[in-house]
């Protein structure tokens, strides 16, 4: 007998599935699309592949058709915070002895929020309780806390700097939070301490920056802010969002205002989330997202966040409604705009990527610059790829980035202007001489040449004891020891490569030829063969195609012939 148990894949922000007697039952019919097991089914594989919306919508019905069981509320919870629907999440927030004590704390996390996000600071504060939330999410309850404090008229409470033994994050954004929260409270010296607190050392991030330097405007001290600006920038002078904010000061016009309550406590949840996220706890950090937005719709550093998680889930329509949240006039729109074009390309539509790549890059966002000449390259306009990266060579003037310089070597090599290509890729690894992609492409480039040969396998495997568990680079060194006549060598190392990149058609053709090369032709004509499933590009179909027809096999060509 089915039991709906079975169906409850594990997920971070549930505890176990339990069943009632009814959904239970239920579970024994055969799954029809309006019965609630089958109800739960497809919205379980919705949440599963990332399809948020359809799973919330799905596991509703399956909640209200069982009656309300635990473990369909609990999936249905999780569905509608995930699609972003905070109110019927909070609504539906687990609790009860049958409710799982994960989803217990997410639950409360969500009323705190809602709550918070509809100016019910009183009650959110009850919510929130007196001990915070338990683990995973102490984190953000106590980043949330002083803005809960605020929210209801807690003047004291809202100025209590949030910490965590052994948390630097919460430390770190819990006083950029106290020193915006003393400036609501007219409490200037004290902001003032906390804001230059958070800007000291040699590379301040960018958001203290800008909040301190918001702040000195605010107070009328212009010149302050510009000089701060002038330093951030001296260390990265292409930040958009710190040039928009020395423009503003330089010119006298109106700083932003303090930020409100809401957005306080929508941009003190973006920490945890980047946390999680980084933590590989992708679900926990898109939960966070999602609260961030519910308090601050317009927070665009959230939008790319999400939409980095929901492309990264399979969800590229959420993806690209992500992207698209950011206004023209706004610092985040070139990095918005690049990531839509991306997305495109991956869906095969090139056209659309170019146009929308070049639409970032006329912002003259050099990060939007380089995306399209990431693009151009990808579609092989090497020429105009080529002029883009010379230009943003020639205006970077020092500090210059290695991957300019790589890229351009790349381009170069592509359009058979290799001593060209040759001195970028030098250049490049002037710059970063550890860097794994440049050991390997550099190395590899003239072992096919057959120039420098010491030299060159040395780098290429420097590259693979720098990234060992890279499919690609390790597959590099293979070919090297294919090209210079050493078979054996390299049928042991190409078979490492396939076992990273099973799927790879380059990699499997090239054991295929290392296989036939030491006399294994049963198993080269298995990896050819396998190539043809794999999707490979037009060239390798045709080596792998032409290989099986004659039963020839490899025509080897050795390093310098």
């Amino acid at each position: 007998m089915r039991r709906l148990l079975i169906a409850c894949a594990p997920i971070l922000l549930l505890g176990a599935c339990a069943t009632t007697p009814k959904v239970a039952a239920e579970a024994s019919a055969p799954a029809t699309a309006d019965s609630a097991y089958g109800m739960f089914l497809a919205g379980n594989a919705a949440l599963t592949e990332g399809r948020n919306s359809e799973a919330a919508r799905f596991l509703d019905l399956a909640r209200t058709q069982s009656g309300g069981d635990p473990a369909v509320a609990e999936r249905a919870f999780t569905a509608a915070l995930m699609a972003g629907e905070i109110e019927k999440a909070a609504q539906l927030a687990p609790d009860g002895p049958n409710a799982s004590e994960p989803g217990k704390r997410l639950g409360r996390l969500v009323q705190v929020t809602a709550a918070l996000a509809d100016g019910k600071g009183k009650v959110a504060k009850e919510a929130l309780g007196t001990d915070g939330i338990g683990f995973p999410h102490r984190s953000a309850a106590a980043l949330l806390a002083p803005w809960i404090a605020a929210s209801a008229g807690d003047a004291e409470g809202s100025v209590v700097r949030p910490q965590l033994r052994g948390d630097a994050g919460v430390d770190y954004f819990g006083q950029l939070g106290q020193a915006t929260l003393f400036e609501r409270a007219r409490r200037y010296d004290e902001a003032e301490t906390d804001f230059k607190a958070v800007t000291v050392g040699e590379s301040p991030s960018e958001i203290s920056v800008a909040a301190y330097g918001a702040f000195l405007e605010r107070r009328g001290r212009k010149p302050d802010a510009v000089a701060l600006y002038d330093k951030a920038l001296s260390r990265n002078p292409s930040n958009l969002t710190l040039k928009a904010a020395r423009a503003r000061a330089a010119a006298g016009k109106a700083p932003p205002a303090v930020p409100t309550i809401k957005e306080g406590a929508a941009f003190a949840l973006l920490a945890p989330a980047a946390t999680m996220i980084s933590a590989k706890q992708e679900q926990v950090g898109l939960a966070y997202l999602r609260l961030s937005l519910r308090l601050d719709p317009q927070r665009n550093d959230a939008w790319l966040m999400l939409g980095d998680i929901l492309q990264s889930n399979g969800d590229t329509d959420g993806a690209r409604a992500a992207y698209g949240k950011p206004k023209p006039n706004s610092a985040e729109f070139p990095a918005a705009q690049a990531k839509l074009a991306w997305s495109y390309q991956g869906a095969g539509d090139k056209v659309q990527a170019l146009k929308l790549a070049r639409t970032a890059a006329a912002t003259g966002d050099p990060e939007g610059r380089l995306v399209l000449s990431d693009l151009l390259r990808a579609n092989e306009n090497y020429d105009e790829a080529i002029e883009l990266l010379t230009g943003l060579i020639a205006e970077s003037r020092s500090g210059v980035d290695w991957q300019l310089y790589y890229a351009r070597g790349q381009a170069y090599d592509r359009t058979n202007r290799w001593k060209l290509g040759e001195a970028d890729l030098i250049k490049a690894l002037s710059i970063r001489p550890d860097e794994s992609e440049l050991l390997n492409y550099l190395g590899y480039a003239w072992i096919d040449r057959g120039e420098r040969l010491p030299e060159a396998m040395a780098m290429v495997e420097k590259a693979v004891a720098a990234n060992p568990r890279s499919g690609a680079i390790v597959d590099s060194l293979g070919w090297a020891y294919y090209r210079t006549g050493d078979f054996k060598k390299a049928t042991e190392i190409l078979e490492q490569a396939v076992e990273l990149e099973a799927g790879d058609p380059e990699i499997n053709n090239h054991l295929g030829d290392a296989y036939w090369m030491v006399g294994r032709k049963d198993e080269a004509g298995f990896q050819w063969r396998r190539v043809l499933t794999l999707k490979p590009d037009d060239k390798i179909k045709a080596d792998a195609e032409k290989k099986i027809a004659s039963g020839l096999g490899p025509t080897p060509k050795l390093a310098g012939q």
